[in-house]
């Protein structure tokens, strides 16, 4: 049971990491062109939703604190 709940968590890994962008952005537009309503595919969509805003916060987050940092550094060892 545990090996297979590796898998999974594996295989979740991959998919997210790897098809968020395509599937954000083909979701929709299959929808709109006569896909029928599915829960399960508008939760995975809501998923990678979720996911690339974490991934947009967290680069700006990252280029402010480096940001942040070179401006410390240079104030710290002015050449």
């Amino acid at each position: 049971m545990q090996k297979a709940l590796k898998d999974l968590y594996g295989s979740a890994i991959l998919f997210f990491y790897f098809l968020k962008w395509p599937y954000l952005v083909g979701y929709p537009f299959l929808y709109f062109n006569g896909l029928n309503q599915n829960f399960l595919l508008d939760a995975l969509w809501l998923i990678c939703l979720a996911l690339v805003i974490k991934d947009i916060y967290t680069m700006i987050k990252n280029k402010q604190i480096n940001r942040y940092r070179s401006k410390q550094d240079k104030e710290d060892n002015p050449s």
